[in-house]
């Protein structure tokens, strides 16, 4: 990516030493955005979701464990800025704050308004569907192997699937926390996946989501955290069921991994005949490694299906251009050019890297307020997030460089950090 100019916005961003203290200060003028570009038609090299957040109202009590309010207006008119840059909105999932402060009531209103709204511009649109409306103390007392337990996950799944088929979306199957609590063995799960994947009326995505993501999710697919294992399950459930899968999400930040995962999907015998289902694509979970995954090496690359899309869209969009244009290279130079600040919002602990997609949708004009439902907006602190200021001024996603200051300088006065 070409140097570019200064925007003549200019903010004074402390600098700290490793116990939090303020040690210095650097003036820092932001840079214009870069040379972003939205489509005139729709991708056809890649399928790419953005995984959106959502906005809270500024004056309810989106607080610890008290049911979300959602700006619907605020949260849905950042879909429509997904889907004019080409972009698939994936909703209601871990970045919608699922099980981290989006409760099922909002989670199915979110669901019912983002399909209807992507039908009326002719958008992408996949949902999860998981059991967070179990309640967490009744799982928690649930014993391993339960059967009426494994029933109760299983009935759990059905309801939410019928949301999301019933408002006209595509299914994403979520891993289920309740379903790590109670199942012992790949038998069980494949038990309770084979009777959701039969309620499918169109092809799902599976989603496989990491500890890092959710820790919750310890020991997923039976084989006690055996990442080798757990793939021979989950790859004899794809195999299973193919002509019920669209395509698989694995979040695990393991290039590797992926690029095994994504070798063995793409030899499943898909059979012969009008009838047989196509080849199982693999929507690429790594908000780390994304640049290499999406490119690919010119004999396999992988779908995208990110958190971080939902940041970088402008970046992602003229990637996603120029892989259609025949440009790899470039597009490979785009997207590294964000890895850097992917990388940090998506630091350890990974679960909150929904608090930095946040933030930067308020520096760029995109919510009124750093809020989150479940007052989520505390996940990172004040030096992480200074530095994500950089990072995303470094990568020219500050979209409105004299807003993006004046709301840092806000931010820092209201933190006690500005000087």
């Amino acid at each position: 990516m070409r140097d570019r100019d200064g925007s003549g916005a200019v903010v004074r961003l402390p600098r700290f030493t490793d116990d939090g203290r303020v040690a210095g200060t650097e003036v820092r003028e932001l840079l214009v955005p870069g040379p972003w570009t939205t489509p005139s038609a729709p991708f056809t090299s890649r399928v790419a979701f953005a995984a959106a957040h959502v906005v809270p109202q500024v004056g309810a009590e989106n607080v610890p464990g008290a049911p979300a309010v959602v700006d619907w207006d605020t949260t849905l008119a950042y879909r429509h800025r997904l889907w004019e840059h080409g972009l698939g909105v994936a909703d209601a999932m871990d970045t919608a704050q699922r099980g981290m402060g989006l409760d099922w009531a909002a989670t199915q209103e979110l669901v019912r308004r983002s399909a209807a709204e992507a039908r009326t511009v002719g958008g992408r649109v996949a949902c999860g569907a998981g059991t967070d409306q179990l309640d967490p103390a009744v799982v928690a007392g649930w014993e391993p192997g339960d059967p009426a337990a494994l029933a109760a996950v299983t009935d759990a799944y059905r309801e939410q699937v019928r949301v999301v088929q019933d408002a006209g979306a595509q299914v994403i199957v979520m891993a289920s926390r309740a379903l790590a609590r109670v199942a012992r063995s790949p038998e069980e799960y494949a038990r309770v996946y084979d009777a959701v994947l039969a309620e499918a009326e169109a092809p799902v995505i599976l989603h496989w989501l990491g500890t890092m993501f959710d820790p919750a999710l310890a020991g997923y697919w039976g084989t006690c955290d055996d990442v080798a294992a757990a793939t021979d399950v989950f790859v004899d459930l794809v195999r299973a069921h193919q002509g019920r899968v669209d395509g698989v999400k694995v979040s695990l930040l393991d290039a590797g991994h992926e690029k095994d995962l994504r070798a063995r999907l793409a030899v499943l015998d898909p059979g012969a005949g009008p009838a047989a289902p196509g080849p199982v694509r693999l929507y690429t979970g790594d908000d780390f490694n994304y640049p290499e995954l999406v490119v690919g090496d010119g004999r396999a690359h992988s779908d995208a299906l990110l958190g971080i899309f939902a940041a970088i869209y402008p970046a992602a969009s003229t990637a996603l251009g120029a892989l259609d244009a025949g440009h790899p290279d470039r597009a490979h130079a785009i997207l590294a050019s964000t890895e850097a600040l992917g990388r940090h919002v998506f630091t350890a602990p990974t679960y909150y890297y929904k608090t930095g997609i946040a933030f930067l949708s308020w520096l760029n004009g995109t919510q009124p307020a750093f809020q989150m439902v479940g007052g989520l907006q505390s996940g990172r602190s004040v030096a992480h997030l200074v530095a994500l200021v950089r990072l995303a001024d470094r990568a020219g996603l500050l979209l409105a460089p004299d807003l993006a200051a004046r709301r840092t300088r806000a931010f820092l006065e209201a933190n006690g950090a500005a000087s």
